[in-house]
C-alpha cells in the first residue's frame, strides 16, 4: 500500500510537472515597437520610428520569474515586455517556429489610448461620459501574423502604469488570413475575440462590425449591437452572424452564403468593447475557372497551303488573370507549341465574369501538318489550367507516307493490268475479224 501511494505521488508530480511546461511552452515573440514622432507643426505627420522588442508570453502569471530574462544587447529594458494571455491565442504553434528557422512571424506593437467609440450604433457600449479609473494605465495594441499566414492576431494589453507586465485584455483572432472560394459555393470568414473575464469591461457589452475594401472603395457589410440585441442596417445581402455562438464563446465568423465575383477583396472584423476596439483583416478571393469552347467545331478538311482560322473562347472566370496558348500532336504522336496567338480584349458578364478569346491563324504552307492531328488549346488561369481540343485533317498532303506509297503502287499495277487486258482483248478481236476476211475471199 505504502509502494502504490509513493508510485501515485510520483505521477502526481509528473503531471503537474508536465503541466508547467506545457504552460511554459508559449514563444518569446520579437517585435518592432511603432510610434509616431512628433509632428514637425504646419499640419505635418510626424514620422515613425522602430524599435526591436520582445514579448515573453505566459498563460498564468505565476508560472516562472519573469525578471531572470535578460534583455539582448541590441535591445533596450524598456522594450521587453511580459504579457500574461489566459486565452492562450499569443501561445498558438504558428507564432513559435523551429529553432534556427529563417522565416518568422510578423509582430508589431503600439501604444493605444482607449477612448469612446464615434460610431453611433456601438455608443450605447459607453454608459457614462466619465473614463473609469481602470483605463489609467499603459495600454498597447499587439498585431501579429503566424508562418505561412496561419494565423491573425490583434491583442490590447494593460499594464499598470510604469510597469511591463501587461495582461491582454480583449483578443481578436482568424484563421482564415486568405480565403478562396468558387463562384456560388457559402464562404465561412472566421474570426472570433476573448475578452478577460476579470476586467470591469468584460460584462458592459460588445459589438462587431464587418467592412469590405477593395481598391480604395468600401462598404459596411454587418453591423451588430450585442448589448442590444440591434443588427445595423446595410445593403448587403446574405451576410450573416451565427449570433447563438457569438454570445456563447465570441464566434463572429461572417458567413456568405453564396459566393459572387463582387466579393472579392478585403474584410475587416472589427470587436468593441467599451473604450477598445480589436481588429484583423482578411482576404477573399473568388476563383472560378473558365470554360473553353473551340470554332469551328468540327474543323473543315484542309489542303496544303491552305490557312485556317481557329478561334478559342474562355468564359465564366474570375479572376482577370488568364494565358492562352496552342498545342498540336501530330499523327506520330508528338507534340508541340504553335507559337503566340491573337488575343482579344477582356469582357465582364452581368455576374461579374469574364470572357477572352484568342484566335489562332494556321498556315499549312509554313507548318508542318502532316496528315493532321490534334489541335488544342490551353488556357492556364489560377483556377487550374483548361484544355479543349478537335481535329486537324490534311488531305492532298505532299509527302505521303510509306502506306500510301505501297497504295499507290498497287492501283498503279492493276491499272496496268486493266490496261494490258483490254489491249489483248481489242488485239485478239481484231485478229479474228482478219481471218473471217480471208476465209471470205478465198
Amino acid at each position: 500500500m505504502t509502494n502504490f501511494s509513493t508510485i501515485y505521488k510520483l505521477s502526481l508530480v509528473a503531471v503537474v510537472y508536465l503541466i508547467q511546461v506545457c504552460g511554459s511552452s508559449c514563444p518569446v515573440l520579437e517585435c518592432w515597437f511603432v510610434q509616431e514622432k512628433a509632428g514637425r507643426g504646419g499640419g505635418l505627420t510626424g514620422a515613425t520610428s522602430q524599435e526591436k522588442s520582445l514579448l515573453h508570453i505566459r498563460t498564468e502569471s505565476h508560472i516562472h520569474n519573469d525578471k531572470s530574462h535578460k534583455a539582448p544587447a541590441d535591445i533596450s529594458p524598456d522594450r521587453v515586455y511580459f504579457i500574461t494571455d489566459p486565452a492562450g491565442s499569443l501561445c498558438h504553434s504558428s507564432l513559435n517556429p523551429p529553432r534556427g528557422s529563417i522565416k518568422k512571424p510578423q509582430c508589431e506593437i503600439n501604444p493605444f489610448l482607449p477612448q469612446p467609440s464615434s460610431l453611433k450604433w456601438v455608443a450605447p457600449l459607453t454608459e457614462s461620459a466619465l473614463s473609469p479609473l481602470y483605463l489609467q494605465a499603459d495600454w498597447i495594441s499587439a498585431a501579429l501574423q503566424g508562418l505561412d499566414k496561419e494565423m491573425t492576431i490583434t491583442s490590447i494589453m494593460r499594464a499598470p502604469t510604469s510597469t511591463k507586465e501587461n495582461n491582454v485584455i480583449l483578443s481578436v483572432t482568424s484563421k482564415t488570413v486568405s480565403v478562396q472560394s468558387r463562384l456560388g459555393e457559402p464562404v465561412l470568414l472566421d474570426c472570433g475575440f476573448w475578452v478577460d473575464p476579470s476586467s470591469p469591461l468584460s460584462g458592459s457589452g460588445f459589438a462587431v462590425e464587418w467592412r469590405y475594401q477593395f481598391r480604395g472603395n468600401g462598404r459596411l457589410v454587418l453591423a451588430y449591437d450585442g448589448k442590444t440585441d440591434r443588427l445595423a442596417e446595410t445593403q448587403e445581402e446574405g451576410a450573416t452572424l451565427d449570433f447563438e455562438a457569438l454570445h456563447r464563446n465570441g464566434n463572429a465568423s461572417l458567413i456568405l452564403q453564396e459566393a459572387k465575383v463582387r466579393h472579392s477583396g478585403t474584410y475587416i472584423c472589427t470587436v468593441y468593447l467599451p473604450y477598445l476596439l480589436a481588429q484583423v483583416a482578411l482576404e477573399l478571393e473568388i476563383v472560378e475557372p473558365p470554360s473553353l469552347s473551340i470554332h469551328p467545331s468540327p474543323l473543315p478538311l484542309t489542303v496544303p497551303g491552305q490557312t485556317l482560322t481557329v478561334q478559342c473562347e474562355a468564359s465564366g472566370f474570375a479572376p482577370l488573370s488568364l494565358e492562352f496558348s496552342w498545342e498540336f500532336k501530330g499523327a506520330d504522336g508528338k507534340s508541340r507549341q504553335l507559337g503566340s496567338a491573337g488575343v482579344t480584349g477582356h469582357r465582364q458578364a452581368w455576374d461579374g465574369t469574364y470572357s477572352q478569346s484568342s484566335k489562332l491563324e494556321l498556315d499549312s504552307s509554313k507548318l508542318d501538318l502532316g496528315r493532321g492531328g490534334e489541335l488544342t488549346c490551353v488556357a492556364a488561369h489560377l483556377g487550374g489550367t483548361q484544355r479543349a481540343s478537335v481535329t486537324l485533317n490534311v488531305i492532298g498532303f505532299s509527302t505521303p507516307s510509306i502506306e500510301d506509297s505501297m497504295a499507290m503502287v498497287g492501283v498503279a499495277l492493276v491499272l496496268y493490268g486493266l490496261i494490258k487486258f483490254v489491249s489483248w482483248t481489242f488485239t485478239s478481236s481484231d485478229a479474228d475479224e482478219a481471218d473471217k476476211q480471208d476465209k471470205k475471199e478465198k
